[in-house]
């Protein structure tokens, strides 16, 4: 990689220590925009931005799940396939605590802690995903078999429509 302007953060640091083929795709935060915001900056589907959502469940226990941007997930069926009564969202500092990565650049790769981890069963499918790189405006872009391989997510269907 030449030397860019694209800062060096925790998630990308795993990323190279795993030797995972990527590219990094900085582009204009703009605060509570969320994915809708980030596919329209890199001119992409926002089917191929995948969120990095923090969620507990009724146990107080963190997990995180991978889902398309465009998509939803359902915290019922998430719960039903986990064996828990319930699974919500962590709020903004738990989620920050659990991570050490602020809410809007929170990244599955170089977590503080290893929790959980869970992506929606169709985003292996897709020719390419775009996922938080540990940075509020910055992206890796990269094979969904790459994500597989570095982290190895548990494959689950819970994904629903926006």
């Amino acid at each position: 990689m030449s030397r860019d302007k694209t800062p060096v953060t925790t998630a990308l640091l795993a990323l190279k220590k795993n030797q995972a083929a990527f590219i990094p795709r900085p582009y204009k935060y703009e605060d509570r925009g969320g994915t809708r915001v980030s596919a329209r900056e890199l001119g992409v589907d926002e089917h191929e931005v995948i969120k990095t959502l923090v969620m507990e469940d009724d146990n107080k226990s963190p997990l995180i799940i991978l889902m398309h941007g465009d998509r939803e997930v359902s915290t019922k069926t998430l719960a039903r396939l986990l064996g828990v009564k319930a699974v919500h969202p962590c709020d903004q500092k738990t989620a920050e605590k659990h991570t050490g990565y602020k809410v809007g650049g929170v990244s599955p790769f170089g977590t503080k802690k290893a929790l959980p981890l869970y992506m929606e069963e169709s985003i292996a499918g897709l020719p390419r995903i775009l996922i938080n790189a540990g940075r509020r405006g910055l992206l890796a872009e990269m094979s969904p078999s790459e994500l597989i391989r570095v982290l190895q997510p548990v494959l689950v269907k819970c994904g629903m429509a926006s």
